[in-house]
């Protein structure tokens, strides 16, 4: 072929591909069960109209709205009613969050240490979100240790290493057609239940991971929280040469929380059982501050709790001091979404769950996180999952109506189209399922979580020091 024909060819097909370029649609040629796709002008166009979100602009926007202005009144009324880091209060009710920070604040002069339990699905694996509110929390109240978490765990934590041995089966109410269900309804609250045969030993440690945080690297106090003892139960603790002496603490219901206290902190411990019981969780913490217990449900929704037993959950509750409750769900809902009535059909589930909560811990406050923004490839792009902001302002209405807080981390984080951008960053701060954060990723959601809870402690200890009136008229209440 010469070189005249040759020049003509490639003429004729970039000619052709040009054509096809400002021709072809967008969204493709459906031909059968498949679409065709080819780059085209009109893709061009969307691309460049689409809405980007720049990670590091949207952070720093947030960093700035936490930055306090010389009018401490003015910033918090602005705080409360416009900043979308907010956490969103029922009736707007600034007081609402008052009882845990008593609580909180007297933390140091009590017997035990203040709880949060912090609910949710696999986007909190790993100790991820709930570790760095941990870590702010006892910064500012006081604390020590990981918390409670479960004597058998599928799913390991950054935060705490454990190892078990001897009659223990696991139970759990959550997961997939695998998981072993128990013949009754007392999985408590972990949201599972160990039962112990015969007896075993369960030794702890602290994590060497490098996400572990500074306050988890020690313990002063270890518990069990069990019930329906039999065969001559018991359980001691000790760490190298310390041996403390258990103190047990027992509900009506029969539900027993046993603790032990260390002269000293300790970074490892061994807890020997003998006969038969239901292990409803262990917690290695301090001896009083603030803890927070981190548990992870992978594959749940949020909709389990209220098969729960409820007396159970009664007990355990009041025993371990629980104040404040978070439900982080939503996200493992969205692949059923099709619709409004699907959504709705989901918000009275989660009313139930809320409801539930408020029946089993009537002292705890309730704050309930949506789900992030989740992507999904549509056309050839990765956009966010259809309905997703629907879901998310649902939620919302659903937590302020029936007396729960709630945090906005969709729109915290950028909003429509974000996640494909945390995905891009560098470092990631997503993983390539455009759903769940890396741990790099996480770290920036607990920063804005923690701040925008002690935003409202801080006005808590200002409001202490100012009159009420002048509080109200600046507040515009």
């Amino acid at each position: 072929m010469k070189a005249r024909q040759v020049i003509l060819f490639l003429f004729g097909v970039f000619v052709l591909l040009g054509i096809g370029w400002l021709t072809f649609p967008a969204d493709g040629v459906p031909l059968g069960p498949v679409t065709l796709r080819f780059a085209s002008y009109q893709g061009m166009l969307r691309d460049a109209n689409e809405k980007k979100v720049d990670v590091d602009s949207v952070l720093l926007a947030v960093e700035r709205r936490f930055q306090m202005e010389s009018d401490t009144l003015n910033y918090y009324r602005t705080f409360f009613y416009d900043n979308p880091d907010r956490i969103y209060l029922p009736g707007d009710d600034y007081t609402f969050l008052d009882p845990v920070f008593r609580s909180m604040e007297n933390a140091s002069k009590q017997a035990l240490p203040v709880r949060v339990v912090h609910y949710g699905d696999s986007q909190i694996e790993m100790d991820r979100i709930s570790s760095d509110l941990r870590q702010a929390l006892q910064e500012r109240f006081g604390g020590m240790g990981t918390g409670m978490f479960p004597a058998l765990s599928n799913v390991p934590s950054a935060s705490i290493s454990k190892s078990a041995s001897g009659g223990f089966v696991q139970y759990t109410m959550y997961g997939d057609s695998t998981t072993v269900r128990a013949g009754h309804n007392r999985y408590g609250v972990m949201a599972q239940v160990v039962q112990l045969t015969g007896g075993g030993t369960l030794s702890l440690r602290v994590s060497r991971s490098k996400t572990a945080k500074e306050n988890t690297q020690s313990f002063s106090r270890v518990s069990v929280l069990y019930g329906r003892p039999t065969g001559g139960f018991s359980v001691r603790a000790v760490s190298d040469t310390l041996k403390p002496v258990p103190v047990e603490e027992k509900s009506d219901g029969g539900t027993t929380l046993v603790t032990w206290q260390f002269s000293r902190p300790v970074q490892k411990a061994t807890l020997t059982f003998q006969g038969n019981a239901e292990i409803y969780g262990v917690s290695a913490d301090g001896n009083n501050g603030v803890t927070v217990d981190n548990i992870p449900l992978r594959g749940c929704s949020g909709t389990i709790f209220t098969r729960i037993s409820k007396p159970l959950m009664q007990d355990s509750f009041a025993l371990d001091n629980t104040q404040l409750i978070i439900l982080q769900f939503g996200g493992n809902y969205m692949p059923v979404v099709r619709n409004t009535k699907t959504i709705e059909q989901y918000q009275e589930q989660i009313e139930k769950q809320i409801q539930y909560f408020h029946e089993v811990a009537p002292q705890a406050r309730i704050l309930f996180i949506g789900p992030s923004d989740m992507g999904k490839s549509v056309n050839g792009r990765i956009v966010t999952w259809p309905h997703l902001p629907e879901m998310v302002d649902s939620l919302k209405a659903t937590a302020l109506r029936n007396e729960a807080a709630y945090w906005d981390l969709y729109r915290m984080m950028g909003g429509e189209n974000s996640m494909g951008q945390w995905v891009k960053h560098s470092p990631p701060y997503a993983g390539p399922d455009y759903i769940h954060f890396t741990p790099a990723g996480a770290e920036k959601v607990g920063e804005a979580l923690s701040r925008s809870f002690l935003t409202y402690y801080d006005f808590y200890q200002l409001r202490k020091t100012l009159p009420r009136k002048r509080v109200q008229d600046a507040m515009g209440r």
